[in-house]
């Protein structure tokens, strides 16, 4: 039998976008991070940058864009950034020239990100983001997970579940929920969210010649 004729609608010219995965600690955001950069070879992580100096075998643009206090600020002024935020005397941020070219030539970004940086990603550029949470089963699950790190106290745990609390009160400001009962269910589900947002007309550029073509 000869070769599958290739659909021509899979190599149209779309537009990139930012997936955005949140979820509170213990909830699975990045086990299935990791699981979809492994799987599908068209999304990326995005590269914050930061005025964190780099640790052993980071190197810079892969793990992080590392930047001088002075470089990160003048960025700020310039409305370089997406979202920034400032963690235990470091800022991070989302650098937006560079992601918006990349999206222009279809490239999709993946964002591990908490909501309020959800927040600030999306009033920046509501028409490239999707944003997707993800929910525990139950909470006592999700102390369960925690515990079972075997790595936090007592008082870490409760802090954290405490934090994941707050954070779940942000479900309703996602586009998608969903709840992480098996993992690999839920993986099924975030790439047909992914898939279905791929396909959007808006974001098929390549669909405006190719119709047009079609009625001549």
């Amino acid at each position: 039998m000869g070769d599958t004729p290739q659909n021509p609608f899979d190599t149209l010219q779309r537009r990139g976008l930012m997936f955005i995965l949140s979820s509170p600690s213990g909830a699975g955001k990045t086990t299935l991070s990791k699981m979809l950069l492994a799987k599908d070879s068209e999304i990326k992580l995005s590269v914050s940058a930061t005025t964190r100096p780099p640790r052993p075998g980071e190197i810079d643009g892969v793990h992080y864009h590392f930047v001088s206090p002075e470089r990160f600020q003048q960025m700020i002024d310039e409305d370089d950034f997406y979202e920034w935020a400032e963690v235990f005397g470091h800022r991070y941020g989302t650098p937006k020239g560079m992601i918006r070219a990349a999206l222009k030539e279809g490239q999709d970004f993946l964002f591990d990100i908490d909501w309020q940086g959800t927040q600030q990603l999306y009033q920046k550029d509501q028409q490239d983001v999707v944003r997707v949470f993800i929910l525990p089963p139950s909470i006592e699950e999700l102390h369960r997970r925690l515990q079972s790190r075997a790595t936090d106290s007592a008082e870490v745990i409760a802090a954290r579940m405490e934090r994941a609390r707050a954070e779940i009160s942000h479900w309703d400001g996602y586009d998608y929920v969903i709840i992480n009962d098996d993992v690999n269910i839920c993986f099924a589900k975030v790439c047909a969210i992914l898939e279905a947002e791929r396909m959007k007309r808006q974001r098929q550029t390549g669909l405006i010649p190719f119709v047009r073509e079609l009625m001549t």
